[in-house]
């Protein structure tokens, strides 16, 4: 379980970091097909940051839950998190995709 945190608190860390200069205003990070009809990109680069750091949190979580042990259970409770994370994540980007763009894509 040691090399499965080794892997995703640094990938949380990216996450962290992409989801901050998101936030900040770097709307250009996210593709812009996703961003056809938005009109109002400050409040758009806010809603995706925060749904980004929401999956950032996820992974990072996950990574913690994984020192904690090397038993079975502790690896199922590491990835049970890691996806609850990232089903959360995803929610809120749907979220914020359907209020600023109208639609997912």
């Amino acid at each position: 379980m040691i090399l499965y945190s080794c892997i995703l608190l640094p990938v949380s860390a990216i996450f962290a970091i992409l989801s901050f200069k998101i936030y900040n205003g770097k709307t250009e990070l996210i593709h812009d097909y996703h961003q056809t009809n938005v009109k109002d990109k400050e409040a758009y680069g806010k809603g995706f940051g925060k749904a980004l750091g929401v999956i950032a949190a996820g992974i990072f979580l996950s990574g913690i839950v994984g020192l904690l042990g090397d038993s079975n259970t502790i690896a199922i409770a590491a990835v049970i998190v890691l996806f609850a994370g990232l089903f959360a994540g995803l929610w809120c980007i749907y979220r914020v995709q359907k209020k600023y763009n109208s639609g997912i894509f």
